[in-house]
């Protein structure tokens, strides 16, 4: 006769490994949605207002067309690109001025001053009358005037309108740039700029542009016999939050001009 011992051992053995198995099996889990809430959908956000920007013409010579003008816009005349006086007597009279008439300027000798700062002089490749680092045009105009702010839109030939407050006092901090007709913002874009170019050389790149834009509108002023001053004295966060410009835009430099008294 077998021995009962051995077959009892083994029978005890197998229930051994069956509880064993039981206690290290883990239990079925319940779906998350069934356990946890489920998340609240985000509030929705107002959108922020951008500051419109003008089609940029590349190395090649393409850009976008401009979009249309808008009910708060002003759409310029053409712009004059011949007559004034001789260059070299331009550059003989030109100077700055601090003194300046409340007259606004007529509409078509705005035009023409904006042209001359930054306008379209090649249309076929959409460069301007200012030179510019690979046409990257990094740099834009912006007109304050009484009725309220505008970007200078060299293709479209408008002006589009930023705000229409009177943002004159926020121009500049001498006492004359309240009262004066026009100041123009020079505002440098940095984006424009391919990434893998250093932050020294866009700066360099803006004061460039900048500079060029300064003298052309001196020259202009000198030929059409307009006082005009170039300044640095502006409060640049102020004046950029009443813009709504990007965080990512700076004012460069501020110039006044009018007509003499």
């Amino acid at each position: 006769m077998k021995n009962p011992f051995r077959w009892l051992a083994v029978v005890l053995v197998v229930s051994a490994c069956g509880v064993a198995l039981a206690q290290t099996t883990p239990a079925p889990v319940a779906p998350a949605s069934e356990v946890l809430p489920a998340a609240p959908a985000p509030a929705p956000t107002a959108p922020v207002p951008a500051m419109p920007t003008t089609p940029t013409a590349t190395a090649a010579g393409t850009a976008s067309a401009p979009a249309p003008a808008g009910p708060d816009d002003v759409v310029l005349p053409p712009p004059r690109q011949e007559g004034g006086k001789p260059l070299l007597q331009a550059l003989r009279e030109r100077k700055s001025e601090r003194e300046f008439s409340p007259e606004p300027l007529p509409l078509q000798q705005l035009s023409d001053l904006l042209w001359a700062a930054a306008g379209i002089s090649r249309p076929e490749s959409g460069k301007r009358t200012i030179p510019s680092a690979k046409n990257w045009q990094m740099v834009e105009v912006v007109a304050i005037l009484p009725d309220g702010a505008y970007l200078y839109d060299a293709k479209a030939n408008l002006l589009r309108n930023l705000a229409k407050d009177d943002l004159r006092p926020l121009a500049g901090k001498q006492g004359f740039v309240a009262s004066a007709p026009l100041t123009l913002v020079y505002v440098s874009d940095p984006l424009k700029l391919p990434i893998e170019v250093p932050e020294e050389d866009r700066t360099l790149y803006a004061a460039v542009e900048t500079g060029c834009i300064t003298q052309n509108v001196y020259l202009f002023c000198a030929s059409e016999g307009l006082a005009t001053v170039v300044r640095a004295s502006v409060d640049r966060p102020v004046l950029a939050m009443a813009l709504h410009l990007p965080l990512t835009h700076r004012i460069t430099l501020v110039q006044t001009v009018g007509k003499r008294p």
